[in-house]
Formats: C-alpha cells, structure tokens, sequence
C-alpha cells in the first residue's frame, strides 16, 4: 500500500483582522458594555493551503502583541505548539499595568505583562490546531486526546439591562428588552430557556446593592426549581457582605463567583460558609493555584482557554483541578462562534467537568461564521468535522474590520466605564469593595 504524501505544515502565512461586533448594553460592576466590541480573528496558513482560524481580544494592546508575533510565526510548522510560548517571549511589549486594579475589559482580576502574552498566544494556538486538524482530516478534540461527552452544557448568562445603548450612540437592535429588577431578571431567564433550552443561570451582579440581587436569585428560584443557579458580583462586595449573601442564599447557590477580591478574602469566605467559591479572577495563573487551593479559597476553578493560554493549557489546569478535588468549568467573555468552538472541543475532552460552561454568544447577534453554532437543550454538540468544524463567512468579516477601519478609536479598546459616562458624565468606576 502506497503510503499518503507528507503534508507540508509549514506555516507561509498569517491574517490578523481586527473586528467591531456590536454588543448590547449589559451592565457590571464596572459599568455598561459599549455598542460595540473588539475582538481579533487569527488566520493561520500552511504551505498546502490549509488554513486554520483562532479568536481573541482585539483590544490595542492585545494588537500590539499579535502583529509581530504573526511576523515571527511564519515558516514554523503549526506542529511546534510549545514553541508559541517561547514566541511570544522574544516579542518585545510594553510594560503592562501591574497595579491591583480591576481590569475593566475583561473583569478577571490583576492584569500582568504574561496574561497578555497568554491571551495571544491563546489565538495562534487555536488557530494552528484547527490547521492541523483540517491537514490530518481531525477535529480539534482528537488532537487533544478525544472526547469523552458527545454535547457540552452551556448555562445561561443573566445580566442586567437596558433596553437600548444611550441616545446618539451606535448600535444593532436587540429583542430582550430591559432587565433591572427582579421581575427583569426572571423574564430574561424564560427568553434564554425558551430560545436555547438552558436549565441553569448565573446572574452577572455587583450592579445594584446585594439586597436587591439577593431578591433576584430568590425570584429565579422560586421561578425555576431545583435549577442550578450561580451569582457573580466580580469582587464588589466585601468578605462581611460575602458572609451574610451566602448565609442567604446558601440553599439555592450551585455556587457563589468571585464575591469579593483576593485568595485571602475569598478564604475567609470559604471559611465562614459552607456555599462553594468560584473563580475566575483570583486564580487565573498557574502560580496562583497553590495558595488559592492550600488555603481552600476556591472550589471551582473558571478556566478560560483565552487567558490560560489555550487549549491544551486548559486541560493542564483541569488535570490539576482533578488532582486537588477542585470542580472546573468555563468563564466567558464576549465573544464569537471561534471562540465558542475553540471551548466546546476543549470541554469535551474534560472528564471533570461537571458545571454547565459559561457563554456570552447567545448576547452577540453578530459572527464570522457562516453558520451560527447552535445551543439544543442547552447544549452545544461537539463537531466530529476537520478541526474546530467552522468556516468563515469573508464577507461579514470584512464588514466588521470596515467598522474596525471607520471607527475613530472610540470603541478599539473595550472600556465599561467610559461607555456608563455617556449616559451618566460624572461616573467613575467604583472602589471595591463596593458593598
């Protein structure tokens, strides 16, 4: 028997095209999304052709790096995926904010010159396992060791809501309507059940006073028995404030996320309640692990393939989550259907994963893709096709880098704060602890 020829991986080619997607006005801690948002579509081409596609943030720094590590990629195999690493350090980026502040693009603790290099290279890795599964007729999840589940369950990401982005900005129509009470929160719940199938919700809080979320996640009990529900205040409260939620809430929280800042706040937390913590803010490092699980700060690690720096990594962190008896699921930020394929392989490959994943895609109403993945009873079916299993729509592509092109600067770097001073000038993002 003939042996098939050698395909030839070598990579002659990288597309960097950075995108405006619109996004609805959900609010946070930190302030309001803006009507639009950055992200960077990633193209990887190999010498037969074969192209591979990866999603990250799009935001100016993110950029900054990207470029010339895409210079630095070409004429490497998209095998070497340990070389990305040592890549991305020989990139030289300036020296990034490494203050204790909340980094209000992303919400996920202390931003660090080395979380950004991982949220690159987190793109170009994708990127290059879609390639490679394209080349050996694989998809990604096989490359990562095979999948152990045949669908991957999603929860529903709850926010509260405007109706509409403020006067004279920009944005795409929305259906869902405003949500800022209660009775908001439940029927956004409904529209997410009826429209997806989801059966569990995490409600994004740290906006109104703990008091009135409390009301919340009781109204979505008493509206959905014995779902799974989740809080996620992004640090806002203090470890008193943590202390008395949990006590109320402690007999319908799958889990509490991220209440207050810090492994030694989250810890006492732990301490004084028996509501799991979950994480995605102050375990986000490897070097990080140690003292959030000695000291038990944590019982579920958030993993997010962007910011741990791919999809390989991220079975690392699940490997290790496994080992210390921490539960381990997915947080999510904005963004698109890469991105969405890119966790739903990793997800399936996963034994402990026993938390629904978190997704924002069910917000965004605008792709890359030809064909938008699709969420059945809450779940999203992992593709057997080559690689992540989807294809770019080029055209819708170069309408959002258009908008990219045309925009003044307003919206290439993801600011909540900037985007709540248009509807309230004399906002400034609160001090934590909030509550």
């Amino acid at each position: 028997m003939t042996p098939a020829p050698a395909r030839d991986l070598t990579v002659t080619g990288v597309r960097l095209t950075p995108i405006l997607v619109a996004d609805p006005p959900l609010l946070n801690t930190q302030g309001v999304h803006q009507p639009y948002t950055p992200r960077l579509i990633v193209e990887v081409e190999t010498a037969d052709g074969v192209t591979g596609v990866g999603e990250t943030y799009g935001d100016t720094k993110y950029l900054e790096l990207a470029r010339p590590f895409a210079e630095k990629l070409t004429g490497r195999q998209v095998t070497d995926m340990n070389g990305l690493f040592r890549l991305a350090d020989e990139v030289a980026v300036a020296a990034e904010r490494t203050d204790d502040a909340v980094d209000t693009g992303g919400l996920r603790g202390v931003q660090t010159a080395d979380k950004l290099r991982l949220s690159v290279v987190s793109a170009f890795e994708v990127a290059c396992l879609d390639a490679l599964g394209k080349a050996l007729g694989l998809p990604v999840h096989a490359l990562l060791g095979g999948k152990v589940r045949d669908a991957v369950e999603y929860s529903a990401y709850l926010f509260y809501k405007w109706a509409s982005h403020p006067a004279g900005r920009p944005a795409e129509q929305d259906d869902w309507g405003a949500a800022l009470d209660p009775a908001g929160i439940v029927e956004q719940a409904r529209a997410f059940k009826e429209r997806y199938g989801f059966t569990s919700f995490k409600l994004k809080g740290g906006v109104f006073p703990p008091e009135r979320e409390t009301a919340a996640v009781r109204a979505l009990a008493a509206a959905f028995p014995g779902h799974p529900l989740r809080l996620d205040p992004n640090g806002a409260w203090s470890t008193e404030t943590s202390v008395t939620v949990a006590g109320e809430l402690g007999d319908v929280l799958e889990y509490l996320e991220d209440p207050t800042l810090g492994t030694p706040a989250m810890a006492e937390v732990a301490r004084r309640t028996g509501v799991p913590l979950a994480t995605n803010m102050c375990v986000t490092t490897f070097a990080e692990i140690p003292e959030a699980f000695a000291t038990g700060a944590v019982q579920v690690v958030l993993s997010d393939h962007h910011y741990w720096g791919g999809l390989r990594n991220t079975r690392r962190l699940a490997a290790i989550c496994e080992t210390f008896g921490v539960g381990v699921s997915m947080h999510s930020n904005t963004h698109l259907g890469i991105s969405l394929a890119a966790m739903t392989h990793v997800a399936a490959t996963v034994p402990n994963l026993h938390h629904a994943c978190d997704s924002h895609y069910p917000w965004q109403s605008e792709d890359v893709l030809t064909e938008r993945l699709a969420f059945t009873d809450g779940r999203v079916t992992v593709s057997d096709a080559p690689g992540l299993g989807v294809t770019l729509d080029r055209e819708r592509l170069r309408e959002l880098h258009r908008r990219w092109l045309d925009d003044d600067g307003t919206y290439r770097d993801r600011d909540d704060a900037a985007a709540m001073r248009v509807a309230e000038p004399g906002w400034v993002t609160p001090a934590v602890p909030r509550w």
